[in-house]
């Protein structure tokens, strides 16, 4: 059977394969909302004038880079730094991307620009969480790829 004739027909019924990608997908968040908060806060409380879509932009650039930090840290003392940097790195980008392209537009949506509220982080988090979980599963299950 050919890989992608396997990545068809994976059983998207696995809870040991949903719990896995979920963990996954969690430090993942928590990466990049680090990032991804911390510029929109800055331009927020700091008063910085930039169009949305360039704040949105580099939130999302600081987002995926915290994310690889973090993954990285946490990875360390499994297999050492360079291997660590290396699978953080390596990392599915489509994920990060996705999640946070989600976040930031559900913030927009909501807020109407680049703005933290309150209420929207929650919302934020929650689709950020749910939008690459499918794709971290089918990774895990199709191909055998983690970050772990």
């Amino acid at each position: 059977m050919s890989e992608s004739a396997a990545s068809l027909s994976i059983d998207w019924r696995c809870r040991h394969t949903w719990r896995t990608a979920s963990v996954n997908t969690a430090w993942c968040l928590l990466g990049c909302a680090i990032g991804d908060f911390g510029t929109i806060a800055f331009f927020q409380f700091m008063g910085i004038p930039w169009p949305t879509l360039a704040i949105m932009v580099l939130a999302i650039v600081n987002g995926i880079v915290t994310s690889i930090m973090l993954e990285t840290v946490v990875l360390w003392r499994q297999m050492g730094p360079r291997a660590a940097f290396r699978t953080a790195v390596g990392m599915s980008l489509i994920s990060m991307v996705a999640m946070e392209t989600a976040m930031n537009l559900v913030d927009w949506v909501l807020t109407g620009g680049a703005r933290l509220t309150w209420w929207v982080i929650p919302v934020m988090l929650a689709v950020g969480f749910v939008t690459p979980l499918p794709y971290n599963y089918w990774r895990l299950k199709a191909l055998d790829k983690a970050c772990h």
